[in-house]
């Protein structure tokens, strides 16, 4: 791999050979893989470190986002570990010496019932005792911050108010990506595409090696952070992870004059909207009901959710859909991730994100990190661990999280 990067994002990688043997091998080279090897190298000087990508870095997950950034979920255990992903994504920019396109202009999280609103104030409470930003806006207020938004109450959800979070916001995803392997390759991470892991060898209850495209590769620890795929690699080492994964569609529209100022969520109707630095409208919506490893989802479920946002943004009748796509993501049975180690030594897992991967790339590369350093979960992470599925202490943020899953 070169280390003399450009300052332009459109350099191409020279993925180097793979050595045959690395202290850590990290599987999956998007946001979290990057990230991940970047805390290594960084924070606690390990840089014997292969990230292998399957196909090229950040092609998966990291591509197909919509780069919403918060940190407002209800449990102290979520909120902690996304407010550290937020206080980092406030000096990432500076940190990688590469611009990222950090956006704070604020998160809508719309309330549409009575139900809604006890929900919404609640956790706007919870907020502001875990010292995460947060207002209560009503209809008034949230057309105050977001003119288009139709507020108006004789439509079928009618905006009873929102959850405001001024510090949320969004960022270049792609330029992440690039941020995080340029400075990690810089201090002497291989960074490795199109060599797929086909499998990981255990031996005696401990790691040893993975199976890939491009040989075997000896190693010390083996860190899976591959979205949609983590179960599949695990299970190869006799590691059997709670998840499904399913298929998550998003959309952009055609390129637009500055419209829309913030960034606004709504789980009722499920769909979120914001728009990119280039003038595209964002869309996002719910999690297809199957399981399915295809990057692709159901026809009316893009349906749906241009449906709910033509409610909330009636100006948006005439614009054009320039492209649709679909993510895969890992749900969880309480929605909320697994980052830690597993039964076999030396075998880590991150996995289980659901639509909050993005927003927590810094955060949970730091702490993800930490726990490949020192054996064990950095604190943020301790409760995510995968034991939790058999003690019971679930961090449930099944609606609570206000996401459309």
């Amino acid at each position: 791999m070169t280390k003399d990067f450009p300052d332009h994002p459109d350099w191409l990688w020279s993925s180097p050979e793979p050595r045959r043997s690395y202290d850590v091998v990290i599987v999956g080279g998007g946001g979290h893989g990057l990230a991940t090897a970047y805390y290594l190298a960084k924070n606690h000087g390990i840089t014997d470190v292969a990230v292998l990508e399957r196909g090229w870095l950040a092609g998966g997950n990291m591509a197909r986002n919509t780069t919403i950034i918060r940190s407002n979920y209800l449990w102290d255990e979520s909120a902690g570990i996304y407010e550290h992903a937020l206080k980092l994504w406030e000096g990432l920019e500076d940190d990688l010496g590469y611009p990222i396109l950090f956006s704070q202009r604020g998160v809508l999280n719309l309330a549409h019932s009575l139900q809604d609103v006890r929900e919404s104030v609640r956790r706007v409470h919870a907020n502001r005792l875990n010292g995460v930003d947060a207002e209560w806006l009503t209809p008034e207020e949230v057309k105050e911050v977001c003119p288009i938004v139709d507020v108006s109450p004789d439509v079928r959800y009618p905006v009873l108010g929102a959850t405001y979070q001024p510090r949320a916001g969004i960022a270049k995803h792609d330029y992440v990506a690039w941020g995080f392997a340029r400075a990690a390759a810089a201090m002497g991470v291989h960074l490795i595409e199109n060599c797929e892991v086909t499998g990981v060898e255990v031996a005696g209850g401990r790691v040893q090696a993975v199976q890939t495209t491009r040989g075997r590769i000896a190693a010390g620890t083996v860190a899976l952070a591959a979205a949609g795929h983590s179960s599949v690699v695990a299970a190869t080492a006799g590691v059997e992870l709670p998840v499904q994964t399913h298929p998550l569609q998003a959309l952009v529209s055609e390129l637009l004059e500055p419209v829309h100022p913030t960034v606004v969520m709504s789980n009722a109707v499920h769909v979120y909207v914001s728009q990119a630095h280039k003038g595209e409208l964002v869309m996002g919506a719910g999690i297809d009901p199957y399981n399915s490893y295809r990057r692709r989802g159901a026809f009316h479920i893009i349906e749906q959710q241009m449906s709910a946002a033509l409610e909330l943004f009636p100006i948006f009748a005439r614009a054009h859909v320039l492209r649709t796509w679909a993510g895969i993501v890992d749900v969880t049975p309480d929605a909320s991730p697994v980052v830690g180690t597993t039964p076999v030594d030396g075998l880590l897992v991150n996995c289980g994100w659901g639509t909050g991967g993005f927003k927590a790339t810094p955060g949970v590369g730091w702490c993800y990190a930490h726990t490949i350093a020192h054996g064990e979960p950095h604190p943020l992470n301790a409760p995510f661990s995968l034991e939790r599925f058999t003690t019971g202490a679930l961090v449930d943020e099944h609606g609570a999280a206000a996401v459309a899953h």
